[in-house]
């Protein structure tokens, strides 16, 4: 059985979570672990030098605990799908896992704003250094504009997790 993993990331706040519980609604078979369900508790949080909590690391989140259940879904999936030759690109397991690690600096606005300092001494630069390890692994990435509207946005990854699972079932027939 075949299973189709994306992985949503960018900045905190920025949409990554209404995006992946809005394709959620629309595709079936469709799960969604969020990144923001396995931060550490607070008491484990390390404090920079302007007392900020240090929550845009991964040290503040417990991965093995994400990675569990990443794993735990995975094998639930197998065991719960008997895989024919006939099965459509609809029945293929979908998991959306979405966190925190790439975004557009230039778009990045909240209400209210962040403590001064805070994302200049903080968030930006560990934004560069995720995004520099995510451009070192050569997995397909796909870059969204987080100009865009937030219906522009999910038609853009719907459409190409539509055409992508149209390729998986192709693949599924003749193999």
């Amino acid at each position: 059985m075949k299973t189709f993993i994306v992985g949503i990331s960018g900045v905190t706040n920025g949409g990554k979570t209404t995006l992946a519980k809005n394709l959620q609604k629309h595709l079936p078979n469709c799960s969604v672990i969020s990144q923001d369900d396995f931060f550490k508790p607070q008491s484990e949080i390390e404090t920079d030098k302007n007392g900020f909590l240090q929550y845009d690391v991964l040290e503040a989140l417990n991965m093995e605990k994400m990675m569990s259940a990443i794993s735990c879904w995975m094998e639930s999936a197998r065991r719960s799908v008997v895989s024919t030759d006939r099965e459509s690109a609809e029945e293929i397991p979908i998991l959306i896992i979405e966190g925190f690690l790439l975004f557009n600096y230039n778009t990045r606005v909240y209400e209210p704003p962040d403590s001064p300092g805070y994302f200049d001494g903080h968030v930006w630069p560990m934004y560069l250094k995720h995004r520099q390890e995510m451009q070192d692994i050569t997995w397909e990435v796909v870059y969204l504009d987080g100009t865009k509207s937030e219906e522009d946005l999910f038609l853009q990854v719907y459409e190409d997790l539509i055409q992508e699972l149209a390729k998986q079932k192709c693949l599924q027939v003749t193999a």
